[in-house]
């Protein structure tokens, strides 16, 4: 068996991050599929020689899915944990080469502009306040109607469909080997202290930063991702919806 990540210290403690892609599979439905899926939606926007920007790219495996299915695209993968971004480098090993690694944020990453953005399993860790500024600094740095994929937590949060929602996530990592005592206090500390944002409003912030087009393509119990288009700026039609 295995435990869930503690969130106290998530990407910084040796033993969590070794074991990172385990438990990250045993905690996400279809997560090898997810990242077969990213790679296909990147595919349909992105030309031969892309350049991309991965945001929180530490661990590597979601460099190493793009690397391995496109020779000729290139990477800026940003995270903020060193520890991680040399477990991405230990896993992508001689594509290493393709990847230029940025420890810290994506507002202090190259100005691009890229190809194509993703950013999995990363936004639920991104506290309210910050959500908009990063998914805005995120679309700066992208051409005009390059795709943006992104995925991680996220449900309706409403108190009940909260609490059904976070005993779904839990019920998936102890069926899939996760300790159940572990897995429901992994779930109770989620429920506490990640800043999670419902699918509605997670949509809608993305038609804020300058994205459109946006479609759900994947939904994993807890989890959701969409796909959208970098916009040179929002339409008149989402601006008035959005009251701006």
């Amino acid at each position: 068996m295995t435990a869930p990540l503690d969130l106290k210290t998530p990407f910084s403690d040796p033993g969590a991050i070794a074991s990172y892609a385990d438990r990250t599979r045993r905690l996400v439905p279809g997560w090898d599929d997810l990242h077969k899926m990213v790679t296909l939606l990147v595919a349909e926007g992105a030309p031969d020689d892309a350049r991309i920007l991965v945001v929180g790219a530490g661990g590597g495996a979601e460099l190493d899915a793009l690397a391995r299915s496109h020779a000729g695209w290139r990477f800026l993968g940003v995270d903020p944990s060193a520890p991680m971004l040399e477990l991405a480098r230990a896993l992508l090993g001689p594509r290493a080469d393709r990847v230029e690694f940025h420890e810290g944020y994506v507002a202090s990453a190259s100005a691009g502009p890229f190809d194509a953005a993703t950013c999995l399993l990363t936004m639920h860790f991104v506290p309210h306040a910050e959500r908009l500024a990063t998914l805005r600094e995120i679309h700066r740095r992208m051409k005009p109607g390059a795709p943006f994929v992104m995925a991680h937590m996220s449900f309706p949060q409403a108190p009940a469909e909260r609490d059904a929602w976070l005993g779904r996530y839990a019920a998936f990592a102890i069926a899939s080997g996760v300790d159940p005592d572990a897995a429901r206090r992994a779930a109770a500390a989620i429920g506490a202290n990640l800043p999670l944002v419902a699918p509605e409003d997670e949509e809608a912030l993305l038609a804020q930063a300058g994205f459109g087009g946006t479609r759900l393509f994947y939904a994993g119990l807890a989890f959701r991702g969409w796909v959208a288009t970098a916009w040179l700026r929002p339409s008149a039609s989402d601006c008035d919806a959005l009251g701006r």
